[in-house]
This record gives C-alpha cells, structure tokens and sequence, in this order.
C-alpha cells in the first residue's frame, strides 16, 4: 500500500500526468520492495505552493507505507522522485521537499477495513 500524494505548482496536462503516474508507482514499487498492485499515487497540478518566497516551480510530497521505509529507501525515492520531476516538469531537485511516514497496518484503511 505505498501511497504518494505529490503536489506540484505548475499546471500537469493529461499526457504528462499519466506518464508521471505510471513512472512514480515503478519507482515505489521497485525501491520499497511491494508490488505495483499496492501502489496508489496522487498527483495534483497547479496547486499555488511558494518555497523560498518564490512561486517558481516547486514540488511537495508525503510517501506512506507500511514497512519499507528507512533512511536507505528514502534516499532512494527522493532520488527518484526528484529526477520523475527535473524530467517531466522541470522542477529541480532543489525546489522539492518529500516526507516519509512508516504507518502501522491498522492506521491505514482499505477494502472496508485495515491493513
């Protein structure tokens, strides 16, 4: 169940956003170690974010997993994320803060139920 939810402050149209998509659950789904499957993200373009007291474009996102995370994995995904980013909307790595949770499986609901 490894979840991003990534806001970005530029506009995303349909082709990218499905590109973004398909291209972050591989990276989860590879660097987590969970299959694709389990893998849920959300992106929402055009969100007004300010980051350094500039609007220039910018990113931030939460990744929450149960199990799979740690200080190895994170660096892996940021890294990745990062690069998704730089490549489709041209957001440097520099204008892009992630947070990562660690959830406990009946903090996180799915199928009428927890995990």
């Amino acid at each position: 169940m490894p979840t991003l939810n990534l806001s970005v402050n530029v506009p995303v149209d349909a082709v990218v956003a499905s590109d973004i998509l398909k291209d972050a659950t591989k990276a989860l789904s590879k660097i987590i170690g969970k299959p694709e499957s389990y893998v849920m993200i959300v992106l929402n373009g055009g969100v007004p974010i300010s980051f350094a007291g500039t609007e220039e474009p910018a990113a931030y996102g939460e990744v929450i997993s149960i199990g799979g995370l740690g200080p190895s994995v994170n660096s892996k995904l940021s890294s990745a994320l990062a690069e998704i980013l730089q490549t489709k909307l041209s957001i440097d790595s520099s204008r892009f803060y992630i947070k990562f949770y660690d959830s406990e499986r009946s903090f996180f609901g799915f199928n009428g139920s927890t995990f």
